[in-house]
């Protein structure tokens, strides 16, 4: 197979796939014919084929995809004009803390934003895939570690975290600026595939005053604080118990 051959191929393969191609579905092209080097060489053609036009070529963390120039994506928006739900402020300062922080526990991440992290917030993450839990610490309760992932990469059209936007500040404990460098990746923000519902309102999302000592920076890992508690006034005697409406963690 001559190399013309070879790219157009692999050219089609990837304008045709639904998800970001890796390289070792890129061999089984070829059937194992062609080595890596090989098939890096052709996508670098690929890249500079493609330099003048409305589409390019990227590699992104669970591997390469054709998909628009930002330039672009004004014109193509008008296609769709209806723009998906915004988040709400504590899930996206949520997500901010595990991207720059990572990883981290519930009880991390209201160390830094000051305010209690609600269950729902972090079950619509994993939901969406943009978090997993990948462990646990070694603390009172083992706590569940949280980490981005790959699909969270992708959304935002990067190839790994040390591409994530710089947090302007020397001082990064709070999640307001870990948000405001995350918001400097519109993909993910605007981007209709990548929409969450609004979170319904909480009394811990109200403000974002402290009611927890901040951590120091984000390179420091905080004691894990004591899950909050709320408030239950007793039923009155007889009354059935309500059913308690809380997701798990």
């Amino acid at each position: 197979m001559n190399t013309a051959e070879a790219k157009r191929i692999l050219e089609t393969a990837l304008i045709c796939a639904s998800s970001p191609m890796p390289l070792n579905e890129m061999r089984a092209l070829f059937d194992g014919e062609l080595g890596a080097d090989s098939l890096r060489r052709l996508l670098d053609e690929l890249v500079r084929d493609w330099s003048d036009r409305g589409v390019e070529l990227v590699a992104l963390a669970s591997g390469w995809r054709f998909q628009s120039r930002p330039e672009i994506r004004p014109y193509l928006d008008r296609l769709h004009p209806e723009k998906p739900p915004r988040y709400s402020r504590a899930a996206m300062e949520t997500l901010a803390i595990v991207a720059y922080r990572q990883p981290v526990t519930r009880g991390d991440i209201e160390d830094i934003r000051g305010v209690t992290v609600s269950s729902q917030i972090v079950k619509q993450l994993e939901d969406r895939g943009w978090i997993e839990a990948i462990g646990y610490r070694e603390a009172p309760g083992r706590p569940a570690l949280y980490a981005t992932t790959k699909q969270f990469l992708d959304d935002l059209g990067l190839a790994s975290l040390d591409q994530l936007p710089l947090i302007d500040s020397g001082d990064g404990s709070r999640g307001a600026e870990a948000l405001a460098a995350l918001e400097q990746a519109p993909s993910l923000i605007e981007a209709p595939q990548a929409s969450l519902p609004l979170d319904p309102p909480h009394d811990d999302d109200l403000s974002l005053e402290p009611v927890v000592p901040s951590s120091p920076a984000l390179t420091a890992v905080p004691e894990e604080p004591a899950p909050p508690q709320a408030d239950v006034a007793p039923a009155p005697e007889g009354a059935d118990p309500l059913p308690s409406t809380d997701t798990p963690a």
